[in-house]
């Protein structure tokens, strides 16, 4: 297959931007084994390529409903362009722009020359009260002035009201227009939208059929996001049941580069994003034996303590194990702290790892403990100092410690996968020293999740994911990250103390 995909000219330049490719091996009625391919979207503005299974629903026929009402929002475009760009329009804003700019600076000039003269008459009436033989303008010529100059102000802006009006007029009728247009485009694309995922029929393993929007109307997001349906699994298994092919086993893989802010490795193996995808696959999966995937299996061994008092209580948490409860299993560090200290008040854990994450967790056993400690997370004076071993050592000119700094943001489609976003992104820094090129110990001086599992994987980072991240890099017995030391004030005698896990697991 990779012999396939390079040897076609017409997909180089979109295949040096980055798509991603998925396999299905598949057993026909008579116990034969074989495999499918697909590409997620379009494919050099195709989706009819030979050798890959064709689009779920084929919506770009060239007299079909889509292009047609593509063809009309197009048409909507380049009137709004026309109308936005064309001298009309551009004169008629600058002419009420400049005017309304002038006409201000006119009254602010004239309001500080009121405000000069009303200073004026307060010191000639404070001049009156010591030197009352003083000759000076009477009550009567002080309150004339000032009456004369509001209506000045008054005849100023009814003047300008009467010269800006015709303008502003030819502007609201310009954005009117505009504005019917827009209108127009959205109820366009909003109807062509939800016309296209009424079509979008996908099968399941039970034969059943429904549509995106049925399959989406139970989501948070009712209306599905923009590509639902397109991604290669969609696909591959629309096919499969189709034709009467038993699905057996799927992967999914990037080709080329990594897209703006989301990490994706050239040939690395990802699996289905949660937003697109999910939905979907929840409904035509069933009927198919599905096996447990193995990097979500609990691990159901006991954290350590390091550390215990009336107060506080300190334990090194075993990769595979949650913080907290959650639909895997219900064995955590919170139900250990839970059970360990039955008396204890309060939400018990100050924060959480990763679950694939090993190392040192505080828990609190008082209300008041907590509070403290999380307002010392709060303030940032709480310092983690983690280990880590990468897939690959790091270059022989990169310097052996640095700061890394990359904001991040959730991205939307695919929960929790981070991604760096300079625009929107919140600060996220890491100080980070090697050891060996290929083990490193990260300090984060921010919280955010999946800070150093990005920060090692990005190009702007270290470049080099952290072994064994099933989300940023590539699988491994375990994700090789640890926590393994933390120093915070003691939320009773307030001294500064460092616990230290007994040893690094790898």
């Amino acid at each position: 297959m990779r012999r396939y995909i390079e040897s076609v000219p017409a997909w180089q330049e979109e295949l040096r931007r980055g798509k991603m490719f998925g396999v299905l091996v598949v057993e026909d009625e008579q116990g034969q084994l074989g495999f499918l391919a697909a590409y997620s979207g379009l494919l050099a503005d195709r989706n009819d390529w030979e050798w890959f299974v064709p689009a779920v629903f084929d919506f770009l026929q060239p007299d079909g409903y889509f292009k047609q009402e593509e063809s009309a929002i197009s048409l909507i475009n380049q009137q709004l362009l026309q109308l936005e760009q064309s001298e009309e329009w551009q004169q008629a804003h600058k002419r009420w722009e400049e005017t309304k700019r002038l006409q201000s600076a006119e009254q602010m000039t004239f309001r500080e020359k009121m405000a000069a003269a009303k200073e004026s008459r307060d010191q000639i009436r404070l001049s009156r009260l010591s030197h009352p033989d003083q000759l000076t303008p009477t009550e009567e010529e002080l309150v004339r002035e000032s009456q004369k100059m509001k209506a000045d102000l008054r005849r100023m802006r009814k003047r300008h009201a009467e010269v800006l009006s015709p303008l502003a007029e030819k502007v609201n009728r310009l954005e009117e227009k505009s504005n019917i247009l827009r209108q127009e485009r959205k109820q366009r694309s909003d109807a062509l939208q939800r016309w296209l995922f009424s079509h979008f029929k996908v099968r399941n393993g039970l034969g059943e059929e429904r549509h995106l929007l049925d399959i989406f109307s139970g989501t948070s997001t009712p209306i599905p996001p923009s590509g639902a349906g397109e991604c290669c699994a969609p696909k591959l298994l629309q096919y499969a049941y189709l034709h009467q092919l038993r699905p057996l086993s799927i992967a999914e893989f990037w080709w080329g580069n990594s897209p703006v802010g989301t990490l994706r490795r050239h040939h690395g193996y990802y699996p289905a994003c949660r937003g697109k995808c999910l939905p979907i696959l929840t409904f035509m999966l069933q009927g198919v034996d599905v096996d447990d995937n193995p990097w979500e299996q609990a691990n159901e061994s006991v954290p350590e303590i390091i550390y215990e008092d009336e107060w506080i209580i300190v334990l090194c948490k075993p990769a595979g194990m949650l913080s907290v409860p959650g639909k895997i299993s219900q064995q955590s560090v919170w139900s250990f702290v839970h059970n360990h200290c039955p008396n204890a008040t309060g939400p018990l854990l100050v924060h959480r790892l990763d679950m694939a994450t090993s190392g040192l967790l505080v828990a609190a056993k008082t209300k008041q403990a907590h509070q403290d400690l999380q307002a010392q997370f709060h303030h940032r004076t709480i310092e983690k100092t983690y280990v880590a071993l990468l897939e690959s050592p790091l270059p022989t000119d990169m310097p052996s410690e640095g700061i890394i700094s990359l904001p991040l943001t959730a991205d939307p489609l695919d929960r929790p996968r981070q991604q760096v976003d300079y625009v929107h992104g919140k600060p996220a820094v890491t100080r980070y020293a090697t050891t060996d090129r290929q083990r490193v110990i990260l300090q984060p001086k921010t919280g955010r999740t999946h800070q150093l599992r990005v920060h090692c994987a990005h190009p702007d980072g270290l470049n080099r994911p952290i072994k064994g991240d099933t989300l940023y890099g590539s699988p491994s017995d375990r994700l090789y990250l640890h926590a393994e030391s933390i120093t915070f004030n003691h939320p009773l005698t307030k001294k500064r103390v460092t616990f230290t896990s007994n040893g690094t697991p790898f």
